[in-house]
């Protein structure tokens, strides 16, 4: 059995997304555009991107910005015992459910402190087989869509192998059946696809 990646707890969570948090040295493994998952038990499971990553300001963070010469140790102090979480905003774009991948909002979210996990490449070839999921991300409100999309075509891509290029363009063509009548969002995506070409 594989190793699973734990990248977090989850802190808040609704139907359309959550919000999961991590400790600042735990940082190097989630990445923007990841897929993720949080397992719930009884072969079900919520599956997500994540769309934001950002570390908020506390109180010692305000003083040691104005403050001068700050030592290495307070430095290295500050980011590896910090209490204040990094903090991952995630858009639902699926669940599994006995076995089975819906592409469909999940029945109901994730608990408070339900471990967040980080899906393996052959777990994001696998939900990524159809592209149902898309139309939850191009209709996020709060999220950088052209990014997210363009992000995550590619590590799905890398995610398939020697199919990948394959399925980028499949799912390229995709986005533009989908953004047709969106003309500004488009080619948003399409730049951030080209910047990752």
């Amino acid at each position: 059995m594989t190793q699973q990646i734990e990248i977090g707890r989850l802190l808040r969570a609704g139907i359309s997304g959550f919000t999961a948090g991590c400790r600042v040295n735990q940082l190097s493994v989630p990445s923007f555009g990841a897929l993720v998952r949080a397992p719930l038990g009884d072969g079900y499971q919520v599956y997500g991107l994540i769309h934001d990553i950002h570390i908020d300001d506390d109180g010692l963070v305000k003083q040691l910005v104005t403050a001068e010469n700050v030592s290495e140790e307070v430095m290295k102090d500050n980011r590896e015992r910090r209490i204040v979480p990094v903090e991952m905003s995630v858009l639902a774009v699926g669940y599994e459910q006995d076995g089975k991948i819906h592409h469909l909002l999940p029945p109901r979210p994730p608990l408070s402190l339900d471990m967040i996990y980080l899906c393996e490449d052959k777990d994001l070839a696998r939900f990524t087989e159809k592209f149902g999921y898309f139309r939850h991300i191009l209709n996020a409100k709060d999220a950088p869509i052209g990014e997210v999309v363009a992000t995550h075509i590619l590590q799905a891509g890398k995610a398939r192998g020697m199919d990948g290029a394959r399925w980028i363009e499949s799912a390229t063509q995709e986005v533009i059946t989908l953004l047709r009548d969106d003309y500004p969002t488009l080619m948003s995506v399409l730049g951030a696809l080209a910047d990752i070409s």
